[in-house]
């Protein structure tokens, strides 16, 4: 029985830092105890999603502290669905993270994201491929560990920056079609279509990065 171990440590951890304040005032062991509340309190990660293709808008806490919520990553699987086929993949969860981490680091918190494209199954990849330039064969779309997204009133070069910042996988910068994508692969940059000027102002000074036009997504 885990449960009632865990209780009594916390009662012990609690009666230990009361008794340490003893000799202080009442104020100073409620801020005591306030503050182990606080230390294990377990945070919820949120995204709210907009489904660029289908309309559609999800808000969900999709991982609380260390656990992902299988519910919730099952939603967002839907969510992010062929929608040519409404085939649905399991997605890497690791990108949920990258998702979240992208509105805190543009100091918006949980904001609405964009979802440009998600889940493609390789019968949609490859037509996809047939008419649109710089889609990759072996696209991490299909394999459900890449996203293509922009953020409303965020500079998509700006979101392109951070998300290099993070440095948690691939990030493709398509400025003509105003997003960027990330993946969970290995970690690496393009821009995808730029000119000299745009690769000069997007390129990120702490990488010497000679492959900036690769054109895959």
């Amino acid at each position: 029985m885990c449960a009632p171990l865990k209780i009594s440590r916390i009662v012990g951890v609690v009666t230990t830092m009361l008794f340490a304040t003893s000799a202080s005032s009442p104020c100073a062991q409620l801020h005591a105890l306030f503050s182990l509340t606080s230390a294990n309190e377990i945070h919820n990660y949120h995204l709210l999603l907009y489904n660029t293709h289908t309309g559609e808008r999800i808000s969900v806490v999709y991982r609380q502290g260390e656990q992902y919520i299988p519910s919730a990553l099952g939603k967002l699987d839907y969510f992010l669905r062929d929608h040519q086929t409404s085939e649905i993949r399991h997605f890497d969860p690791r990108l949920y993270d990258i998702l979240s981490d992208l509105t805190v680091s543009v100091g918006q918190p949980g904001a609405e994201i964009d979802i440009v494209c998600g889940y493609r199954t390789p019968s949609t990849n490859e037509s996809l491929r047939a008419r649109t330039p710089g889609v990759a064969k072996n696209s991490l779309h299909v394999q459900g560990q890449a996203i293509d997204l922009r953020m409303p009133g965020i500079n998509t070069l700006t979101l392109r920056r951070v998300a290099l910042a993070l440095a948690r996988g691939g990030v493709g910068y398509y400025p003509h079609s105003d997003f960027i994508h990330i993946d969970t692969g290995r970690v690496r940059q393009w821009c995808f279509n730029c000119s000299a000027t745009s690769l000069r102002a997007s390129r990120d000074p702490s990488r010497n990065n000679r492959r900036e036009q690769l054109h895959r997504r």
